[in-house]
């Protein structure tokens, strides 16, 4: 069963996009952004509707002040929705798909959608409100298509790794606290030699005579410099080589990473990165269409 809830005139409706286009690529939209605002439930249609009325207000009174709603771009795939400058394609925020909870668009007015973010930083519920050019729906529906991908390339790659990738997680976290202990013993290390160094300069500034041994040699000191060995001639071994035959999955794709990052780069809060993630995705999305104001239409905003 699809883990993305549907409603309304949604129940039969079909995705809209190819697989390959949300999970190699992304779809792309033109809106204007009305703004963000913080709400105190992950779903419903009140909650949406309060905030995007809301917003609304706010806008018209920049809008009477001479302020024009910005423009932005949407880019939705199976890592997230991004907002972005439409010029610059400086990304102002990006929603991971695991966060969203909620997505609708208004059936009395074409243009206006929302959809409710948990933020990754101060996790409070944010309720995103766009006006975009009479293709709510179809936005609506292509978020819901997203979420739904990527959830089940989540349990397809990504979840049958959890443990894998736990393990490396930890074996990270080891190996950073063994380089800090490193680093101190080096710092004592240092300091051991200065205060030896120290010792052996007498007081009125002149080296005192090291001891000697019976034969008249001064003792091996733990100070003395080095000399470097010549490098052996022989290279070293090269590194293995990335297996050829890297496991693809449906798609035809890599196995679905969703902290995006190299084959062995992962945070060391892995585990808690992981359980979020299960957790957003078991939450699931909510898709609606809904109606959020019964007020008379104002000219978009």
């Amino acid at each position: 069963m699809s883990i993305v809830s549907q409603a309304f005139s949604y129940i039969n409706k079909s995705w809209m996009h190819t697989p390959e286009a949300l999970a190699k690529h992304f779809i792309a939209y033109n809106a204007k952004f009305l703004g963000s605002t913080e709400v105190d439930q992950p779903k419903g249609t009140e909650v949406v509707r309060d905030a995007v009325r809301k917003l609304k207000f706010q806008r018209h009174i920049k809008k009477s002040e001479g302020q024009k709603i910005p423009k932005v771009e949407l880019q939705i795939s199976i890592y997230g929705v991004k907002i972005l400058d439409p010029k610059s394609k400086d990304v102002q925020h990006n929603c991971q798909l695991h966060r969203i909870s909620f997505c609708a668009d208004d059936k009395t007015d074409k243009r206006i959608f929302t959809f409710i973010c948990k933020d990754s930083e101060s996790n409070k519920h944010l309720c995103y409100v766009f006006d975009s050019e009479k293709c709510a729906e179809e936005i609506t529906l292509t978020i819901g298509q997203a979420f739904d991908l990527a959830y089940k390339k989540f349990l397809e790659s990504g979840g049958k790794d959890v443990e894998t990738r736990k393990q490396i997680g930890s074996l990270q976290k080891r190996i950073q606290e063994l380089e800090t202990e490193n680093s101190e013993l080096k710092k004592q290390l240092r300091v051991l030699e200065e205060q030896l160094l120290t010792a052996q300069v007498s007081p009125g500034g002149r080296s005192s005579k090291a001891p000697t041994d019976i034969f008249d040699m001064v003792p091996f000191s733990p100070v003395a410099p080095l000399v470097p060995v010549p490098a052996s001639s022989a290279s070293p071994p090269p590194p293995p080589a990335r297996p050829a035959d890297i496991r693809k999955d449906l798609f035809g794709a890599e196995p679905f990473d969703p902290f995006i990052c190299g084959a062995a780069d992962f945070p060391p809060d892995i585990q808690s990165r992981l359980d979020e993630m299960q957790e957003g995705f078991k939450m699931g999305l909510t898709v609606e269409g809904a109606v959020f104001s019964l007020d008379p239409l104002d000219g978009h905003c």
